[in-house]
């Protein structure tokens, strides 16, 4: 079937299903698809019963899609009825879906009675490894909490370090978030790995989220 129409027809096909997607990566798709059916060592042994099955899998995948998807606008309109929604929100970086993550995931903030253990919930705490009289100088971080919530909080830093915009007057770069970034750009001149500097801005980010939701305040408002 691929095979059968040219790549415009197919690239326009695509192009009407991925919509939010641009015509160049349209075409990209196009010619990889073309690219694999060329490769397809079935083609002279091709069943029905194969196209049959491949067609119901296919919609299984698509009607899956469709549940993930109302099940996303679900969350997000249940979100906007909480405040803690709005005040992470206020946190450079941290956009709708990244703040409902992080609201899923965390819960009452009142479970945790200090930002270490929220620090600990999200798995970003360094494990100590130990043994006899050897400890060890570099360590891991945990990863024993939330990998959903890690994840989210890993976007939300490499997002608010990005540099977003110029000052038009100067021509000086501002980033998202301009503590943030300084914070990163600071453990970055003391040596540390790109990796350990926004672990280290994950840990930074938490603090500030535990003391925003338990003052019910903005960054903006932040000491």
């Amino acid at each position: 079937a691929v095979l059968s129409v040219s790549e415009k027809e197919l690239t326009d096909k695509i192009a009407s299903l991925c919509k939010n997607r641009s015509v160049s990566w349209a075409e990209e798709k196009a010619q990889m698809l073309i690219e694999a059916a060329l490769r397809n060592p079935f083609q002279n042994n091709l069943y029905e019963s194969h196209i049959f099955n491949l067609e119901i899998l296919i919609k299984i995948v698509l009607q899956y899609q469709e549940h993930l998807s109302k099940i996303a606008d679900e969350i997000n309109a249940l979100a906007k009825e909480i405040e803690e929604y709005y005040i992470l929100q206020s946190i450079p970086g941290i956009g709708e879906k990244i703040a409902a993550t992080i609201i899923s995931e965390i819960g009452e903030i009142d479970r945790f009675n200090d930002a270490k253990k929220l620090v600990a919930f999200a798995g970003i705490d360094p494990s100590v490894y130990s043994s006899g009289r050897f400890t060890a100088s570099v360590n891991r971080i945990t990863k024993r909490g939330s990998c959903r919530l890690r994840h989210a909080l890993y976007m939300a830093v490499q997002s608010g370090i990005r540099d977003s915009r110029k000052k038009k007057t100067t021509d000086e770069i501002i980033p998202r978030n301009r503590k943030l970034r300084e914070f990163y750009d600071k453990k970055r001149e003391e040596g540390k790995p790109f990796r350990v500097a926004v672990i280290a801005c994950v840990n930074k980010l938490l603090h500030w989220i535990f003391a925003l939701l338990k003052k019910r305040t903005t960054f903006q408002d932040i000491d």
